[in-house]
């Protein structure tokens, strides 16, 4: 996976993960398109403990692919039936106030 941890100067967290594959990736469902990024979900390679670390400190997260999303499921922080499935990859956006 890759992981990049955007802080805002109130010192917020936005999470952002993604599946390796996916990395500069366009995906299209319908009208909708996502580009998986680099300036967004970063290039900095991660394991399954540095995303779940990032996710339990972040207010906002962002996730797309099946092992990013997967560790959002296993934590209960969401269920698999409430993510948006787009062009055949999960996606989870979770916020938390």
């Amino acid at each position: 996976m890759y992981l990049k941890v955007h802080r805002g100067s109130d010192g917020s967290a936005v999470v952002a993960a993604c599946d390796r594959e996916l990395l500069d990736k366009r995906l299209m469902q319908g009208d909708l398109e996502i580009h998986v990024s680099e300036y967004f979900y970063g290039s900095t390679p991660a394991d399954e403990g540095d995303v779940t670390r990032a996710i339990m400190e972040g207010g906002n997260i962002n996730l797309i692919g099946e092992q990013a999303v997967g560790i959002a499921v296993s934590l209960g922080l969401i269920e698999r039936s409430g993510c948006m499935i787009i062009d055949g990859v999960p996606h989870a956006q979770i916020v938390r106030i």
